[in-house]
């Protein structure tokens, strides 16, 4: 395990945290770290609920639209689904710590765990519209069972940002912790989750999560297929570049 992916162990809890400051930008090597490690401390004795968190400016940039992604994006996006796709799987609770972005991929990571705390400058945006392709990492899924069909539709086709208050008022975050706080708050919370009988916690997530992970794998192939034809459009290929120039993008429908 490389530096760029942190895991400590705090009683029952365990941290699991990126580190690859500022924006913590996703790729295939990072997310198999991340996968690696979570699916380690699911067997792990020693630990009952996992939090996910961040260093740097934000929780996550998303995929690194100007690095190796660029140059074949099918490919690179496959292998990313392929590796992620088991997170989706893992038995124990985990808590999402969210500050700054979570846009892209970073929002689709975040809306793995079970829960998300934010605080009020937090910001949770699907931008995938605006940069002319299909959501991923599952997002065809996991967006709607948090915030409903409407919601997402709203998130998705807008791409507009979602500041930490409204994301607890529609349930995309669960808790809003105090500015600087949404560690401790994580924390305080996986503790309180940890406190109970693992067993049953385990027992009872199963059950509520049914054939979440069933779905997520299908979805994942449809987002793949779909981004797969929208990254040969024009309107994505203005889209992925007016990213990277920061300045609004101009789309024809071509």
């Amino acid at each position: 395990m490389s530096d760029e992916l942190l895991v400590s162990v705090d009683g029952d809890v365990a941290v699991v945290e990126l580190n690859r400051p500022p924006n913590n930008h996703l790729d295939e090597g990072l997310v198999g770290q991340l996968v690696d490690a979570v699916a380690d401390l699911d067997v792990s004795p020693a630990c009952r609920v996992i939090v996910l968190a961040a260093r740097g400016r934000h929780f996550c940039g998303g995929a690194d639209l100007g690095s190796d992604f660029a140059d074949d994006k099918v490919a690179s996006a496959s292998r990313l689904y392929r590796r992620a796709a088991p997170l989706f799987e893992v038995r124990m609770p985990m808590i999402a710590a969210v500050h700054g972005t979570a846009v892209g991929g970073g929002l689709g990571l975040a809306c793995a765990a079970d829960f998300r705390v934010a605080e009020p400058s937090t910001r949770f945006v699907a931008n995938f519209a605006t940069l002319g392709f299909h959501q991923g990492f599952g997002l065809s899924v996991t967006l709607p069972e948090l915030v409903g069909r409407q919601v997402a539709t709203d998130l998705l086709l807008t791409a507009r940002r979602v500041g930490g208050e409204e994301a607890v008022r529609v349930g995309l975050a669960d808790r809003l912790a105090e500015p600087g706080q949404v560690r401790e708050t994580a924390m305080a919370w996986a503790r309180s989750i940890a406190a109970a009988a693992p067993l049953a916690v385990r027992s009872i997530r199963a059950t509520l999560r049914g054939d979440l992970p069933q779905r997520v794998r299908r979805a994942l192939e449809h987002e793949l297929a779909e981004q797969a034809v929208l990254w040969q459009t024009r309107d994505s290929a203005e889209g992925i570049a007016a990213s990277l120039e920061r300045r609004r993008p101009t789309f024809e429908g071509r």
